[in-house]
């Protein structure tokens, strides 16, 4: 017959080996989600496109409370984008739809106004990635999982806004530039002719000075291009 204290012993035991068993199935769960993640951060997230894709019901599932690691990742991923569709895009477009001389006054208020919100770009570039790096030095990652994010984070926030950085003043220089060409020769009125994909003017003063306007283009141009090649290839 049991006495009540061997009794005891065999409930505090089977409560401890329920607990140990209740654990191990805890940190077991705590490592499917990290391998589950590790994996979608190598074969996904560090081979996807410009932008990041959203994460299914049944990935959520699988990763668990690192769903909010990845939150990071994937919000600068939007907002950078967001904003050169919105900041740079309009540049490009008007950029590439000067072809004539008659084309540098046409586009010289879309430029204008792609002018002013590169200012805006810069911001919200530079602010998206104080959030993120923000939210990143909060975050309580293995080693394991860590040496993988910091690869995909270089990848889709560091490269990104590093890239930003020369865009955004040379895009700036450009477009001042071709509103300023654009304006003189608004400002000539009637005495500007235009020939053959040419244009004329009635005195050498004039022509100079729509000579001496032109001239930095080229070269603002190719460091424009060389600058916007560099942001899009590191967003890819």
């Amino acid at each position: 017959m049991a006495t009540g204290k061997s009794c005891s012993r065999w409930f505090a035991s089977l409560a401890a080996l329920l607990m140990v068993v209740s654990l191990s199935g805890c940190f077991d769960k705590e490592g499917d989600q990290r391998k589950a993640f590790i994996d979608f951060l190598q074969n996904t997230a560090m081979r996807s496109g410009e932008r990041l894709p959203t994460l299914t019901a049944d990935q959520k599932k699988q990763f668990g409370p690192l769903v909010s690691d990845y939150a990071i990742l994937y919000g600068f991923s939007q907002q950078i984008s967001q904003a050169m569709d919105d900041g740079m895009k309009p540049v490009v477009d008007s950029v590439n739809s000067i072809r004539v001389p008659q084309d540098y006054m046409t586009q010289r208020e879309a430029l204008r106004q792609a002018n002013g919100s590169l200012n805006v770009l810069g911001q919200q570039v530079q602010n998206a990635k104080m959030q993120a790096d923000s939210a990143r030095s909060t975050l309580k990652q293995s080693d394991d999982l860590k040496t993988v994010y910091d690869r995909v984070y270089q990848k889709v926030v560091t490269a990104p806004a590093n890239a930003m950085a020369p865009l955004i003043p040379a895009a700036q220089t450009f477009t001042q530039q071709l509103v300023q060409v654009g304006d003189f020769i608004q400002q000539q009125g009637t005495q500007v002719g235009f020939t053959a994909g040419g244009i004329q003017f009635p005195t050498s003063q004039q022509a100079s000075q729509y000579n001496s306007l032109i001239g930095p283009l080229a070269s603002q141009h190719q460091a424009f291009m060389q600058a916007y090649s560099s942001a899009q290839n590191a967003m890819q």
